[in-house]
């Protein structure tokens, strides 16, 4: 595994954005892992995960797009975060644009703040993870109500691997219903692999009582191979 993708699973860790208990999904599954990127809070956190996110786009997609998208509300701090770090490490400029979940009829006006998506524009999506993929459902109608605009991608913190609505993984079905190549800066596989009995700042983060609840929860909602 990369190193960058280690730091980013300790990252997770050390803000409390990635935590083991008992949760419920989005999507109503009973979880023993859960991500919420609303606790990244301070400016170095954001800094920080903009680069990360930067990286998997950068390795995934390369830099040949226009605007990335970030739905609301989680995902306006992602895109702006995101982009500042594209400038800063690739020095590409690319606009950050978000949706408002009410449309404004004055000043700004419209359904979109950020900058513009104008035809022929290039578009990535950024998340903070899709579980079944209902995000998606509301997010592309939006984009391409903009006009003549080719949606290239999805980038989303962590893949957690589990079944969408049919018998493959959430991402998957996004590729195949949408035509949207995906990527995530690091998968559950990972996470498990790099914290399963090792001590992080002198605790057992993943112990062998938090592992079989895992792989329970994988055997019911993971993709059948």
């Amino acid at each position: 595994m990369e190193r960058y993708k280690e730091e980013f699973i300790e990252f997770m860790i050390d803000c409390n954005v990635l935590t083991f208990g008992a949760f419920v999904t989005k999507s109503g599954r009973d979880t023993p892992f859960f991500v919420n990127t609303g606790f990244y809070r301070t400016g170095s956190q954001l800094t920080k995960l903009g680069e990360y996110y930067a990286r998997a786009i950068e390795s995934t997609f390369g830099l040949d797009f226009d605007v990335l998208f970030g739905p609301a509300y989680k995902g306006i701090p992602l895109t702006v975060a995101a982009t500042m770090a594209i400038s800063n490490l690739y020095g590409k400029e690319i606009r950050y644009c978000s949706n408002r979940k009410e449309e404004k009829d004055h000043g700004d006006k419209g359904i979109l703040l950020g900058g513009p998506i104008r035809d022929g524009d290039r578009v990535v999506i950024i998340e903070d993870v899709t579980t079944a993929g209902t995000s998606i459902q509301e997010t592309l109608p939006i984009i391409k109500a903009q006009g003549e605009v080719s949606p290239v991608g999805l980038v989303v913190s962590v893949d957690r691997m589990e079944r969408g609505k049919g018998e493959k993984s959430a991402l998957a079905e996004i590729e195949e219903n949408y035509g949207l190549k995906t990527t995530a800066i690091v998968t559950m596989a990972e996470v498990v692999e790099h914290l399963y009995n090792r001590e992080y700042k002198g605790r057992v983060v993943i112990d062998d009582a938090l592992k079989a609840e895992i792989d329970a929860y994988y055997a019911e909602w993971g993709v059948k191979k």
